[in-house]
């Protein structure tokens, strides 16, 4: 994918992934990845309104996909979509935990892993200093 859309992507995120909030600023950490919201195997198109800024594991376990099923009703629903739907209605922080709020959040903070124990670790450290 080209630099501009990267950098666009980026700056569109304020450099934060789009899905787990975690800053692209801070070493030690993978560099993040341009990820195709709907992929291209599912005829996502490679344009800023289906790409998003995402950390290397959010992406890993994002995968192709599109939906997940929701823990609390046992159903199938889409995953949360970055420019489509509003990160504070469908997630919260609630201490070091990133928590779904709907059955969107439930299921993507489940499926892309939010609150993996590394994951937990490093945004313990990021609250402690003021950085999340």
């Amino acid at each position: 994918m080209s630099d501009s859309l990267r950098l666009m992507a980026q700056q569109r995120s304020s450099g934060r992934c789009e899905y787990c909030r975690l800053p692209d600023w801070l070493p030690p950490l993978e560099p993040f990845h341009l990820e195709h919201v709907t992929a291209r195997q599912h005829g996502g198109a490679t344009e800023a309104e289906n790409l998003a800024w995402a950390c290397h594991r959010r992406n890993f376990h994002k995968g192709p996909n599109l939906s997940a099923i929701d823990p609390d009703t046992k159903s199938v629903v889409p995953l949360f979509h970055p420019r489509r739907d509003a990160w504070h209605e469908h997630f919260a922080i609630v201490g070091i935990r990133v928590v779904g709020l709907s059955a969107i959040g439930r299921a993507t903070a489940g499926l892309l892993q939010m609150n993996a124990s590394r994951r937990m670790e490093r945004r313990a450290e990021l609250v402690k200093r003021g950085w999340f």
